[in-house]
């Protein structure tokens, strides 16, 4: 008998944390729905909220929470000072910081929760430090830059008992659950291959690091916003947005839009840590035969192969190409249709049929699209009301009813799917980034590549490639002095 697999799915990821999690640090504080019990409310019964990193995607997160007419924001926190202005001037009663480890320190008393909107190499530090005050969190994707920080915040949220959220907002739209509904009721057998990809980057990647020095808007704290990366020189064109395409703050592609595309097969599947990956990667030339190398960009394109064990059925194929790379229309597909949302997208290959959606799980169809309408299976999962309008009222209402209850139950992200999710996305990461590592060949006439033209064998309960040890150093950076997890 089937069994409903977003329930599966939860219960599946908690089960192998609880088996796989380390011993991690006793509590440094006592979480505060320890001190009033289960679903405890602040006194006002309204969330009291943090936010970290509260411009561009943040002053978005901060207005979505605040709009479910459910939370006051007590505190807000930024680096740079002009771009959290639109928040700042919303919310004029809330104080003000540019530290996040100073706002915790003096405002842990007044929050219930925090949001966590700063770039991917921040994202650990600060949950981790959130969480340890035993304070609910809502972080953007991707979750964490590297897979151990996934593991470790994933590992968290169990001990602190505390509510989590990842901002990838399309899995709490109906677009997944109506899929997941699809393949429960067979409608195109059992999953052989998955597609995914994105047109993105939309940013500089590819290129060599700026030699030319630039200096820091005033407004902007260059050392806090550097945080847990190594210390250079500030440059042009960085901040607030392209540090998406250099491998010390961002993740790539990969970072920005694989946990919007990858989750609806991921859920739809039930799937775990992939068994090994693969990457190709595209190249730039500076000259004729030339082929550039910049170790400290993410690639113009990539095309990455994970392989999922599933016991007692065939290894699961998973694709996920970038940079404008899409894999080749299905026959059943019209010449005219849009494949995916045309950008971007998924397609799940059965033994009996295929079915696609756009980002966010958005527009789900069944192949030929014809089936789509004919198709008649019954509503089997609770859908979260606005649907991916929705996801930020489902992680308040889940905050205000606390660890444990029903509203926690049917969270759409918590770390317990997101974790898990970002680990495998990042998976494709430490693929690119061994295909990049060199050695200097013996006769000291150029390099080798031995990363390129493998396949990392990939042991996820001790997140260790197992047959190329130089891919390891990229499951777990270190951070610059000062700064620990």
């Amino acid at each position: 008998m089937k069994k409903d697999n977003q329930e599966h799915h939860i219960n599946s990821r908690r089960n192998f944390i609880k088996a796989s999690a380390t011993a991690l640090a006793g509590f440094y504080f006592v979480p505060r729905h320890v001190l009033g019990g289960p679903g405890f409310l602040a006194p006002s019964d309204r969330l009291r909220v943090a936010g970290i990193g509260v411009g561009g995607m943040g002053g978005n997160d901060v207005r979505g929470v605040f709009n479910s007419g459910k939370a006051d924001f007590i505190a807000l926190c930024d680096v740079h000072d002009s771009r959290a202005k639109g928040s700042v001037d919303a919310h004029p009663k809330a104080k003000y910081y540019r530290d996040y480890r100073e706002m915790l320190d003096k405002e842990h008393k007044n929050i219930d929760a925090v949001t966590i909107s700063t770039p991917d190499h921040m994202h650990a530090v600060q949950t981790m430090a959130a969480m340890q005050l035993g304070k609910h969190v809502y972080v953007q994707k991707p979750l964490t830059h590297d897979i151990y920080e996934a593991r470790m915040l994933t590992q968290a949220a169990e001990k602190y008992k505390v509510v989590t959220q990842m901002g990838n907002q399309g899995s709490s739209g109906d677009g997944v659950r109506q899929m997941i509904e699809w393949y429960n009721a067979g409608l195109i057998g059992e999953a052989t291959k998955v597609y995914c990809w994105t047109d993105r980057p939309v940013w500089p990647q590819g290129i060599p690091w700026p030699s030319a020095p630039a200096t820091p808007p005033a407004d902007l704290d260059w050392d806090l916003w550097l945080g847990t990366a190594p210390y250079r020189d500030y440059i042009t064109n960085l901040v607030p947005f392209n540090w998406r395409g250099w491998w010390d703050y961002g993740t790539g592609a990969l970072g920005d839009m694989a946990c919007h595309i990858m989750e609806p097969p991921f859920r739809v599947l039930g799937l775990g840590y992939p068994k090994s990956a693969e990457a190709s990667v595209g190249s730039v030339y500076v000259g004729e035969f030339q082929r550039g190398y910049f170790p400290e960009s993410c690639p113009p394109s990539s095309h990455i192969t994970l392989r999922f064990d599933r016991p007692g059925k065939e290894d699961l194929e998973f694709h996920w190409m970038d940079g404008g790379i899409q894999p080749t229309r299905p026959t059943e597909l019209g010449p005219n249709e849009i494949m995916g949302d045309g950008g971007n997208g998924v397609i799940i290959e059965g033994t009996k049929g295929k079915m696609m959606c756009g980002t966010y799980g958005m527009n789900p169809q069944l192949l030929p699209t014809t089936k789509t309408m004919e198709a008649n299976v019954a509503q089997s999962i609770q859908r979260i009301e606005g649907g991916d309008r929705g996801h930020y009222n489902n992680w308040v209402n889940a905050c205000i009813a606390g660890y444990g209850s029903n509203e926690f139950e049917i969270l759409s992200s918590p770390f317990s799917i997101a974790g898990p999710l970002t680990e495998s996305v990042l998976m494709g990461n430490l693929a690119i980034r061994s295909y990049d590592y060199r050695e200097p060949r013996e006769t000291g006439n150029g390099f080798n590549y031995p990363g390129r033209g493998i396949k990392l064998v990939w042991d996820g309960p001790d997140m260790r490639v197992t047959n190329f040890e130089p891919a390891n150093q990229f499951v777990k950076r270190t951070y610059r002095e000062g700064w620990t997890l």
